[in-house]
């Protein structure tokens, strides 16, 4: 008898974590990664040229060519374990909206070849382990030419408080 509660609590323990493991957190599928570039929140997929692969923001998939098919996996290739998607270019795909962006993969590449850079791109998140300090004279965000994190000068109490909050959310 002993040996069937026993049993049945394991059961019972096993399907309590089955179904918590299918819960699905509202607001965290479909968001862009930290490293996504700020102002494009409708936008599905990113082409990556420095690593000729795409990255689609609603599975949360890199897609990339094996050179004989497209792979679709949380994360890129080995050989490129020591890219920093953040500062990487970033091309924002507005007007494509199918399932098979490898499909323009030639026009891509052609048109954003490796280590191609546009315009300045912010990231939505600060990279992880960069430390930023805020002087009592400095209230706004801006990336300097070396990628770092600086703020421009402004005086007043009001602005401070404003930019101290900000770090807070981040």
């Amino acid at each position: 008898m002993k040996t069937l509660k026993v049993i049945a609590l394991g059961i019972l323990l096993l399907l309590t974590t089955t179904i918590q493991a299918q819960v699905k957190v509202p607001g965290i599928i479909n968001s862009p990664p930290g490293w996504g570039p700020v102002g494009n929140p409708q936008v599905r997929y990113y082409y990556l040229p420095d690593v000729l692969a795409f990255y689609d923001v609603n599975s949360s998939m890199f897609i990339f060519s094996d050179g004989k098919t497209w792979i679709r996996r949380p994360t890129l290739p080995i050989r490129y374990k020591n890219y920093d998607l953040y500062s990487g270019y970033k091309v924002i795909m507005k007007s494509y909206q199918g399932n098979t962006p490898y499909t323009h993969f030639s026009e891509f590449k052609r048109r954003y070849a490796k280590g191609y850079n546009g315009e300045v791109q912010k990231t939505i998140c600060i990279k992880p382990g960069i430390e930023i300090s805020v002087d009592k004279n400095y209230s706004e965000f801006k990336v300097d030419n070396n990628g770092k994190y600086r703020v421009s000068a402004k005086s007043e109490k009001e602005d401070i408080a404003k930019t101290e909050k900000r770090i807070e959310i981040l």
